[in-house]
């Protein structure tokens, strides 16, 4: 009998919310998370706007700690803790009763710590190389996050950095569950985060026209599958997910949020930055996971869907999903409230299609107030209970990353 792979524990720190709590009560309040950006570097900017982490990652790490740490970093290691401790382990592997070698770490990020690079750039232009910060590569480095979580948890399986741009979060977690699977591990802390709401990383993607200029609407800005879209917003924070075997899960009483039934990752060989127009390989992905999971099509309702507010990519997907799941699939862009997390955005919507497994109801896509015509599913504008045997989230990334995941009822 093929042991599932199971959801025991969730951690997160999202625009909004500082904890997974608050970010579902918000995601099912239709609260948006983005927020003006009132500093003085950000006055000349043609994007004014982002969805920035509700709670400072400086408020809830001892202060040393967080001097160490690039801001990516810190949410992290936040999102990492919590989720450790929602699935019932306290302090390090050894000392909840693992085995090092057995528990694993993945954490996806699409930019690492830029932040930390620009700022010792502007250093050393200022005052020159003996100025530099030594905590600058460590900083700097896109496994950095991975490798602060193994530290704290005292991981020896393995620490991987899957960077793929907006899919690496969800790539993150598909690689855990092969761990799993593959048996290189029994315990596996996955997730994605990213933290880089700069004026050099904003100006980059605003000249590349793939963000929303809406800067007098804040939180109206962000609005998945409506004819007004004009871009993304900008969002930063992590998300993180334990997993680990079923029968584990039951020897120690825990019982599993959801079983991560399958998961499927493509590419799209067409463009650097535009998607498949015809979305075959998002499709494909969807469809290698379904496989995987051994569900029928019928039992996956809902789709956590990528749908960023762009005028492109939104309607592909919606497209593509209505053919493979029918239009009668329930499908959310809760982007819509958080912006997009790049490199966490997949980790954090993971969570959030956990949830609508988990309690049976899915959040609104909110500001869609004027719905695509080609827009050919089911998209609640308001909370909807129902009855969720199994939903897929979709990530897609530049370079033409695809990743789907599957989660159906524990």
């Amino acid at each position: 009998m093929i042991d599932d792979v199971v959801v025991t524990g969730l951690g997160a720190t999202t625009p909004l919310g500082g904890d997974v709590g608050t970010f579902w009560a918000g995601l099912l309040e239709g609260r948006s998370g983005v927020v003006a950006l009132t500093e003085d570097w950000a006055a000349d900017l043609k994007v004014r706007i982002a969805a920035r982490m509700a709670v400072d990652p400086t408020e809830v790490l001892a202060r040393v700690q967080a001097r160490r740490l690039d801001r990516a970093q810190q949410a992290a290691v936040i999102a990492a803790r919590e989720a450790w401790a929602d699935a019932g382990f306290t302090g390090k592997a050894a000392e909840a009763g693992l085995q090092p070698e057995r528990v694993a770490v993945v954490i996806g990020t699409g930019i690492g710590g830029v932040g930390s690079l620009i700022r010792e750039h502007d250093v050393i232009l200022a005052k020159g190389p003996s100025r530099v910060s030594p905590l600058l590569i460590p900083q700097d480095m896109p496994n950095g996050s991975a490798a602060y979580v193994g530290l704290e948890i005292g991981a020896r399986a393995g620490v991987h950095t899957p960077v793929s741009a907006c899919a690496s979060g969800a790539e993150a977690v598909a690689y855990g569950l092969d761990l799993i699977e593959l048996d290189r591990a029994d315990v596996v802390l996955v997730g994605g985060t990213e933290a880089c709401v700069h004026p050099l990383t904003i100006s980059g993607f605003a000249q590349m026209q793939a963000m929303s200029t809406r800067n007098d609407e804040p939180e109206r800005a962000s609005r998945p599958f409506d004819k007004g879209r004009d871009g993304f917003v900008l969002g930063e924070g992590a998300g993180a997910l334990v997993l680990e075997r079923r029968t584990s899960a039951v020897a120690r009483g825990r019982e599993p949020y959801a079983t991560l039934a399958g998961a499927g990752i493509t590419a799209d060989a067409y463009d650097m930055v535009a998607p498949d127009p015809d979305g075959n390989g998002q499709r494909r992905a969807a469809r290698i996971a379904l496989e995987r999971s051994g569900l029928d099509r019928s039992d996956v309702v809902h789709v956590n869907a990528h749908a960023t507010s762009t005028p492109s990519g939104d309607a592909a997907e919606a497209r593509w999903i209505a053919e493979l799941l029918g239009d009668q699939t329930v499908v959310t862009a809760t982007k819509s409230m958080t912006g997009h997390l790049l490199g966490a955005a997949g980790a954090i919507e993971s969570i959030a299609t956990v949830l609508a497994v988990r309690n049976d109801v899915v959040p609104p896509t909110i500001n869609l107030d004027d719905p695509d015509d080609g827009v050919l599913v089911d998209v609640p504008r308001q909370t909807r209970e129902m009855t969720v045997p199994a939903a897929l989230n979709d990530s897609f990334g530049f370079g033409g990353h695809n990743v789907a995941l599957l989660f159906r009822k524990a």
